[in-house]
């Protein structure tokens, strides 16, 4: 049986997969694992308003995903923790292997003879 620390430790790592279950919120990630972006700079980069990525922003500093710096009137974001980057790669790259299997049996099924003969297309001809 699972003891109360260790619960809460799952409610805790869900509440940040919730927070990285939204596409707009990967993409600034993405950006911020190059370094520090101000908002103006992320929202020009991803091709969204500056209120949207605030928004996206303020959620991910909540849940202790990024962290700001300001300089004079900009505020600079980045990253809390590198490893939020390389959580975010091991996901791709289970994601990746998931798709190459997928297209590798598409592949293979296109490859297989059909198993009733010619279609009734190719029979009317």
């Amino acid at each position: 049986m699972i003891d109360e620390h260790a619960a809460q430790l799952f409610r805790l790592q869900a509440d940040i997969c919730k927070t990285l279950g939204d596409p707009n919120r990967l993409m600034i990630l993405h950006e911020l694992s190059q370094g520090e972006t101000p908002v103006g700079q992320l929202a020009a980069s991803l091709g969204l308003s500056q209120s949207n990525v605030s928004r996206h922003l303020a959620v991910l500093r909540e849940r202790g995903v990024v962290q700001t710096r300001r300089e004079g009137t900009t505020i600079y974001y980045s990253l809390a923790s590198p490893k939020i980057a390389q959580a975010c790669d091991l996901v791709r790259e289970v994601l990746e292997g998931r798709l190459a299997r997928s297209q590798s049996l598409v592949s293979t099924i296109g490859t297989l003879p059909r198993m009733t003969g010619p279609s009734e297309v190719s029979r009317r001809k």
